[in-house]
């Protein structure tokens, strides 16, 4: 049972605004070890400022972030990989002048903790530090099967490319937990489909957690545990897919009307 397992994190009662427009209102929601938990909503909700917030982009005006039992709501966002959290971008944001394999090296950088003496003279554990590095980022092109863009330098990747090699750079860092914002979007059906792929086994094979904001519903409905549903900045549902896609509040904010149900995608 998904309800039975740790949480990982817990955010408790988050509220943001931007002046006076309020962006997240009074959110709570747990993160639990081993699942898929998918975030979802109208364009405009508040999905992916709640992922900034949960990864330190954004600070919010009121709330709190538990992380393995540890506050870390004031904790710096670029602090939050050393604990593990790690987090791709709806625009990608990615070394345009560094290749594919140099982009993944430098998600290594949280996980990198040889001095700066040995690093600067390349000897001892700095040395050793680099083989274990490379060997981690080539697993890393093997898994997301990258091979044949390896060498090629950022700026003149297509954007399915991109998106995989953003999604590399994330797992290059040992994530105790991924936050993926719409890693599909954008991609043809090939490249969905092998997205997919990954994100399950990332899942069941490394069983890292995985929050999950995105736009395919198919997508959503087939791989997520839970699902919750956010309109307006105010969490609306939150249940197993089967329970989210029947609740007439999550119908209305998408469809406008709970009377047309049966045309929807959910």
């Amino acid at each position: 049972m998904i309800e039975s397992r740790k949480v990982i994190m817990d955010a408790r009662n988050i509220n943001l605004s931007f002046g006076a427009l309020p962006v997240l209102t009074n959110i709570s929601i747990e993160i639990r070890e081993k699942e898929i938990l998918a975030i979802i909503g109208p364009n405009g909700a508040g999905k992916t400022s709640l992922l900034n917030v949960l990864s330190g982009f954004y600070r919010a005006q009121t709330g709190e972030i538990f992380y393995n039992g540890k506050e870390i709501t004031s904790l710096p966002t670029y602090k939050r990989p050393y604990l593990g959290i790690s987090r791709t971008f709806q625009n990608i944001e990615l070394y345009e002048g560094l290749t594919s394999v140099e982009n993944l090296m430098a998600g290594r950088h949280s996980v990198m903790t040889h001095g700066i003496l040995s690093g600067a003279f390349y000897f001892g554990r700095a040395r050793r530090m680099e083989i274990a590095h490379r060997k981690a980022v080539e697993d890393i092109i093997d898994f997301l099967e990258m091979e044949s863009i390896r060498d090629t330098t950022a700026a003149f990747l297509t954007y399915g490319q991109r998106k995989k090699v953003d999604l590399g750079r994330a797992l290059a860092c040992n994530p105790k937990l991924l936050l993926l914002d719409e890693p599909m979007a954008g991609m043809n059906q090939d490249e969905k489909e092998d997205i997919t792929r990954f994100i399950l086994d990332i899942n069941t094979v490394w069983e890292i957690p995985i929050v999950l904001v995105e736009h395919d519903m198919g997508v959503v409905m087939d791989i997520s545990d839970r699902v919750i549903v956010i309109n307006f900045g105010v969490k609306i549902a939150e249940g197993t897919p089967e329970e989210t896609k029947k609740n007439p509040k999550v119908i209305e904010a998408y469809l406008g009307s709970a009377d047309i149900y049966k045309s929807s995608r959910l």
